[in-house]
Order: structure tokens, then C-alpha cells, then sequence
């Protein structure tokens, strides 16, 4: 909801309140944002200012008491005596750079429209109201409209800005971000997601102190670097409890975060694209627009926030046939064969994956061209007929004929220079002439600025999807950015290339997936490289991280759900020793990490026995029966005091009839037997049985410890323990309960005792390194 009542503007969602006010300068003074409130008198919000401070600037002569240093504003500028960093930079004709910008009008309606060439978050009259205030420069004609979107169910506000040149002459904008956003004090910590291939979401938590912190990404995409959500919170908030403020952007590309203590203590905000190789040549009558941008507050904690970004995402950012929809159950071929493979190899890998209930066969890297290795065929996208004899219709019709859907792996915005497309259009791909340029995995990106590299990939698209029954598609790009330049455009350059190129694979994906609006798309950039809200709005599922160890997806998974939701984080089980770490993780401990996600696998079945395979079809079996819960269940981190070692979560069906929580384990700490489960999420005042599945253990953990029990001698690696554990498994514990919703979220559930090397039976939890647990809690029949 919105209302402009004498000055002040209110927005108001579910549970937060937004204001600020027009003062008698026509600057709009921020005025709070937080925790619901009902305003009486908005002059009590307002801050007061009866002197100049020492060695500040006054703005002008009618007002000599005040500084625009020392206010929070919804949009300021340079060169007025704000000397905080300015959400907008321009450059005029004349060579001046101050901006003046003052209120002029505003505008409140019902529904959002649709941003031009952007994607961003939908919703009817309903769902979002929007006021657009528009502000005037006051020496110079150009405005620039601030865009509010108020989605008041998800407790969401978005925000975006649109400068618009009517001045006679070019202007240069140098920068632009999303929104600014003042608050009254800086007594807060800093969280942002940083990282690397293989390592992303790492959570970074920084007390602000004085000067900036600042995120971004320079490399193109939005990055594994830094991703674009980040929270600020009170210093003492933890997951269940304290203040804290959410904000994302939904964009692909170069992005910037800055929080900044101002020299009167105060805390500035702001988030757009990144202002860094960023110039805009802008003409008369020309507009640009920002990226859009998503703030929430919450006073529940770090998870109360989550669940408002998730409900805004799974309601507002993803959309079409597959929002809210079941993902299937995939197996993909990568960590399997890599590039060595045939028609028989795959055939036989899909028939096995069929055996153990996986939905859809993903054909990943290697199916096209002389693509023998990464170094060559990138742009070639016809069928290796070597490897594929039967080409794709072929092999889709025979994985079809095995009850199995068909999915495919392209990357159609790289090109390798040994291609048969490098060698025909060398201009089509992104590099300075007469010179030397940088590769990333042996290959070069296409010019999405060139429109008829848009229409080449378009139509290589539609021909792929129209050639057999595809129902997937694994969109991947595996490279940042380097030697900026459009050969189609010489010297025609402008500095926002990298913009631009991401506007054209907006472009791209608009067109390919409205004319295959049924085909399940899958974002994939080096894994998390390209993990954000604009990718989203296209692909409703994103690789979430090339690093299938799952002791290092315990954080990377983790990190994403504070701004993201389990259905669209892609998370397979792979083989071990892991592909990236070398790691050896129990078979189940891999399936209890994937399952909260998109379930996928990543691995040879034919190098597997009958047992390996049977326990891998237990665990499907068992994510079919909860995939619901599991892809669109609330989720909970869980701070576990008796957990010394890794990490705690819960999903929540809505209805909060069902749940599954996960307790998994990094390191032991030797000589502590005793552990709780505690929930969240369920409902108090139900009953519920709380219980885990049965276990089985392999004699081949205690090693020849278990020569103090067999009355005959066993050799550690032996034959005869070979053979014993070939027909013989343990049994291990259960945990079978039935409990109040209260006990299970607040007393927490005392597990079986741990083996701490005193003695072992049935009801003994073995929980060694890397060992995880889940728990299943159903709702109670009635009697």
C-alpha cells in the first residue's frame, strides 16, 4: 500500500514500514524503515537543523542552516555539499558536473509494468502498487524518475531509476545505481557472499565501522566473486532473532554495493551497476534505465528475511510453466565420461539410471562438432556423427523409449578460434583488434551487442530444440570477460559494453524460452558464476557450484539460501574420491546435501554394484515421496549449540503437516556422545511423529577394531572382510518419536548416544567425519 498524505510518503507491506517526506526544499528526506509503525506525526521523524555544523556546506542562501551532509535523502548528487558517495554521476556539455536534482511530481498506481530490455519481478494490481516520483535537475533539463514497487504479502519493496536526457546536447552518465537508501546510524554488521570457482557463497560478516564497504563484480557476469544479495543486521541478530535488511539485484552483469558511514555516523546504502569501465553517451531525448533492486526488513532474524526473499522469488521473479512446478530427477553424463563417450556408453548409463528412478538424461559437454576436449568446436552446433551415430533424434528417441526424459548441455556464447564458426565470423567474437587477447578455458565469448550474433544463436536454438524432444536445457558459460570491444561497432564504442552485451542475452533467452515455454531451463556459469535474480526470470534453476564435494556444498548451499530459494539451487551426488577435492563422503551424506535441492546425479552407475545401485534407488525413492517439501518447503538454518562441528537445517512444508530436518557433521570432536535436534517451523500446538530411517553400516568402519568382538581374526582389507561385508551390514540406529511441535522446535530431540569408542550396538549412533542424519516429521493422525 501507498499514500501521499501532507508531505509524507508512506509504504507500507504486511509487516514494515517505509517513509519519507518532501521538506520545504523539494528534497525528499527519508525518514524511516523498519519494523511496522503507525505514524502520527511525521515531523517527529524528521531530523532537525537549526545551525550550519563547522565546515560544512550550506545549500543554499534560503536555507543557511542546513547541510545535505548531515540528512538522509532518497537521491542526492554531487556538488551541493553532500559529501557522501552519490548514487548518480553526469557530465554535461558544458564540462559541469553538480547535480541539483528536486522533487517535480509523482504518480501512484496499482500493478507494475515491465522494464524495457530488463528483466524484473512481476505482479497484478494486487499483488503491487508502485509510486514513480519524478525529480528535476534544477539547472538542467534532465529527470530522473525513481520507481517503488511495493509488494506487500512478501514484505518486499523493489526499486529502480530512470534518467532522462532532454537537455539540446549529449550528456555522459558516468553512474547510475538502483536506489540510495540513508539510515540514521551505522550500528551495524555487513554480510556479504564471496568466493571463487568451486568455493562460492562464502558468508563474510564485517562490523561497520567507519568509511565503505564495497562488493561487486568487474568480470562480466555477476559473479562468484560476489554475489549480488547482501543483508546488513544489528550486531547481535542471529537466525531466529534481530533486525536485519535483505537486498539483491536483478541483473546479470558488473554490479556495485556500497555501505558507507558518513562523517555524522549515519549509514548510506546503495546497490546498481557497477560504475567501474561504465559511461553512457546519452542524446537528447534519450532515456537509460537502471537495474531493478530488492530491499526487505526483518525483525525475525536472518531466516525471517530468507523466507521473505523466497516467497518473493518463487511468487515474483520465477514464472511460466515451471514456477512452483516439481523438477525432475536428473542424472547428467559429465562426471561419468567427460568427452569420452558413444551412443552405446550413453544408452547403457540411461538405462541404468532408469533402474534406480532417476526422471530425465542430461547429455552434457562433447555431443557436437570435434569437440574431443576443450579446446576446440565451441560455435559448432552440429552432431559429432562419430560419437552419436544415430544422431540426437537417435538417441533422444532410444532414452525416450527407456521411460526417460531427454536434456542436452550447450554454451552458446563462447566460441573457440578451432571452430569451424571462428574461422567464418572472427568478428563475431569480443576482442581488440590488432591485438594480442587473453583466453578463459581455451575460448573467446560472441559480441551479444552484434545483432546477428543474437539471431545465429536464436536460430541454433530453435533448430536444437526443434530436432528432437528436449525438456532440458543446461544454458552454461565458462568464462569472464576480457579485451572489451565490439568489432561491429569500431570505434563507435561506448562504455557500457558490458551493459549492453547483457541486455543481449536477456535478449536471447526471452525469445528462445517464450517459444519453448515448456523446456526446464538450468542457468550454469562455471558453476555459481552467474547466480542471480536476472537469470532467474528466464532459467528457474542454477548449477549452483561445479564442486560436487558435499561437505563443501554444506556451505555454498547454505550461503545461497539465505537470499534464495532450495527450488532453484541445482545439488547432485557424485562419485568419490570427489572430482574437485579428492574427498571420500558417505554415499549418504552426498544424497543428504543434494536433497535440499534440485536432486540430481552426477556419476558412472555402470562402475557400481547391485548394492551401490540399490541404495541409490532407496534415496530417490524417498526424495520422490518428499520433493515437494523438499523444493518448496520453508527453509531453516538451524543454530545448534551441541553441533561443534558443521551445520543444521529444516524445510517445512507450507501447511507445516510435514518436514525433514538434517543434522550434518564436519569434523568429531572425540568423547562427546550426546546431540539434540531442535526444529523450526512447526506448528506448537500439533502432535507429530518424528523419526529417521533405517541405517546400515559397513563392518569396514571399525576396521580391525573389530577383532575385539569376532571370535576369529579379520585383516583390515582382507579377504575375509571383503566377504563378510558383501553379505553382512550393521544395523544402526532408529529414532522413532511422537512428539508436540513445541517440544521438537524448543526442547529439541536427545538423539542415541554416540559411539565414542566404548562400545557399539544397534543403538548406537555411529556419526563419524562427514556423516549426516535426516529427520522426517509427519503430522499426527487424529483420533
Amino acid at each position: 500500500m501507498i499514500k501521499f498524505v501532507d508531505g509524507l510518503f508512506l509504504l507500507e507491506t504486511l509487516h514494515t514500514t517505509y517513509a519519507f517526506s518532501l521538506n520545504d526544499f523539494s528534497y525528499l528526506e527519508h525518514l524511516y524503515y523498519g519494523e511496522k509503525i503507525l505514524i502520527k506525526d511525521h515531523e517527529a521523524l524528521s531530523q532537525k537543523s537549526e545551525f550550519l555544523p563547522g565546515n560544512t556546506i550550506a545549500y543554499s542562501q534560503e536555507n543557511p542552516q542546513v547541510t545535505l551532509e548531515n540528512l538522509r535523502l532518497e537521491w542526492s548528487g554531487f556538488g551541493k555539499g553532500d559529501l557522501r558517495e552519490a548514487p548518480i554521476e553526469i557530465v554535461f556539455s558544458d564540462g559541469t558536473s553538480t547535480l541539483d536534482f528536486i522533487y517535480e511530481s509523482h504518480s501512484i498506481q496499482n500493478g507494475k509494468n515491465s522494464y524495457k530490455g530488463l528483466p524484473s519481478s512481476y505482479g497484478n494490481e494486487e499483488q503491487v502498487s508502485t509510486l514513480i516520483l519524478t525529480l528535476k535537475e534544477r539547472y538542467h533539463a534532465v529527470y530522473v524518475q525513481l520507481f517503488y514497487h511495493v509488494y506487500e504479502t512478501s514484505d518486499v519493496i523493489s526499486r529502480s531509476v530512470v534518467v532522462t536526457n532532454n537537455e539540446a546536447s549529449e550528456i555522459t552518465l558516468n553512474k547510475l545505481m538502483s536506489y540510495q537508501l540513508d539510515l540514521d546510524h551505522h550500528n551495524y554488521k555487513s554480510i556479504h557472499f564471496n568466493g571463487a570457482w568451486a568455493r562460492e557463497m562464502s558468508k563474510v560478516s564485517q562490523e561497520i565501522v567507519s568509511g565503505s564497504i564495497v562488493h561487486g563484480s568487474i568480470s562480466g557476469v555477476s559473479s562468484n566473486r560476489s554475489n549480488p544479495f547482501f543483508m546488513i543486521a544489528s550486531p547481535h541478530t542471529s537466525e531466529d532473532f534481530g533486525e536485519c535488511y535483505g537486498f539483491n539485484l536483478v541483473y546479470s552483469g558488473n554490479h556495485y554495493s556500497s555501505v558507507s558511514v558518513s562523517s555524522f555516523y549515519n549509514l548510506r546504502i546503495q546497490q546498481g551497476i557497477h560504475p567501474s569501465n561504465f559511461m553512457k553517451v546519452m542524446k537528447s531525448k534519450e532515456s537509460f534505465q537502471s537495474p531493478e533492486a530488492l530491499m526487505t526488513y526483518s525483525n525475525k532474524g536472518y531466516n525471517g528475511l530468507s523466507h521473505q526473499m523466497h516467497h518473493f522469488i518463487e511468487n515474483h521473479i520465477i514464472r511460466g510453466y515451471w514456477k512452483k512446478r516439481e523438477r525432475p530427477i536428473l542424472l547428467n553424463s559429465w562426471e561419468a565420461f567427460y568427452f569420452d563417450f558413444n551412443e552405446k556408453k550413453l544408452l547403457n548409463l540411461a538405462k541404468k539410471a532408469k533402474q534406480i528412478g532417476v526422471e530425465l538424461f542430461v547429455l552434457d559437454d562433447g555431443w557436437f562438432g570435434e569437440r574431443n576436449d576443450d579446446k576446440r568446436s565451441l560455435g559448432d552446433w552440429y552432431v559429432n556423427k562419430k560419437k552419436l551415430v544415430n544422431g540426437l533424434q537417435g538417441l533422444c528417441k532410444k532414452i525416450n523409449d527407456q521411460g526417460l526424459d531427454f536434456g542436452i548441455w550447450v554454451e552458446p556464447e563462447m566460441v573457440n578460434e578451432n571452430s569451424d564458426l571462428y574461422q567464418q565470423h572472427p568478428d563475431w567474437a569480443i576482442r581488440i583488434p590488432n591485438q594480442n587477447h587473453s583466453l578463459g578455458r581455451n575460448q573467446m565469448i560472441l559480441d551479444l551487442t552484434n545483432h546477428e550474433v543474437r539471431r545465429y544463436i536464436i536460430n541454433m536454438m530453435v533448430d536444437l530444440l526443434d530436432t528432437c524432444p528436449i525438456t532440458y536445457v543446461k544454458w552454461d558459460m565458462n568464462r569472464v570477460f576480457s579485451d572489451l570491444y565490439s568489432p561491429i561497432k569500431g570505434k563507435e564504442q561506448s562504455g557500457d559494453f558490458c551493459h549492453e552485451y547483457t541486455l543481449g542475452l536477456y535478449h536471447v533467452l526471452e525469445v528462445i524460452t517464450e517459444k519453448f515455454p515448456k523446456v526446464l531451463f538450468e542457468s550454469c556459469a562455471s558453476g555459481g558464476n552467474r547466480f542471480d535474480l536476472g537469470m532467474l526470470c528466464y532459467t528457474p534453476q542454477i548449477w549452483a557450484s561445479d564442486n560436487t564435494d558435499a561437505i563443501s556444498r554444506l556451505s555454498i548451499q547454505e550461503g545461497y539460501t539465505y537470499g534464495y530459494p532450495t527450488s532453484c539451487i541445482g545439488a547432485h551426488v557424485s562419485h568419490c574420491p570427489n572430482h574437485q577435492t579428492l574427498r571420500q563422503v558417505p554415499f549418504n551424506t552426498r544424497f543428504n546435501v543434494a536433497a535440499f535441492g534440485i536432486l540430481g546425479y552426477e556419476c558412472n552407475l555402470l562402475d557400481y554394484n547391485s548394492r551401490t545401485l540399490e541404495i541409490l534407488k532407496d534415496q530417490i525413492d524417498i526424495y520422490k515421496k518428499w520433493k515437494q517439501v523438499f523444493q518448496y518447503g520453508r527453509f531453516y538454518r538451524i543454530e545448534n549449540p551441541m553441533l561443534r562441528s558443521g551445520c543444521s537445517w529444516m524445510i517445512v512444508s507450507p501447511d507445516k503437516s510435514k518436514a525433514i530436518g538434517g543434522i550434518f557433521q564436519k569434523t568429531l570432536t572425540p568423547h562427546l556422545m550426546n546431540l539434540k535436534f531442535y526444529g523450526r517451523g512447526l506448528d506448537y500446538n500439533e502432535t507429530y511423529n518424528f523419526y529417521s530411517l533405517p541405517l546400515k553400516h559397513s563392518i569396514k568402519v571399525f576396521g580391525d577394531l573389530i577383532n575385539a568382538r569376532s571370535p576369529i581374526h579379520i585383516k583390515d582389507g582382507g579377504l575375509i572382510q571383503n566377504l563378510v561385508d558383501y553379505f553382512y551390514a550393521i544395523d544402526g540406529e532408529v529414532e522413532k518419536y511422537t512428539l508436540s511441535g513445541s517440544q521438537i522446535c524448543r526442547s529439541g530431540v536427545f538423539l542415541k548416544e554416540a559411539f565414542v569408542g566404548l562400545g557399539y550396538n544397534e543403538n548406537t549412533r555411529m556419526f563419524r567425519d562427514y556423516d549426516s542424519r535426516l529427520y522426517f516429521m509427519e503430522k499426527a493422525s487424529k483420533t
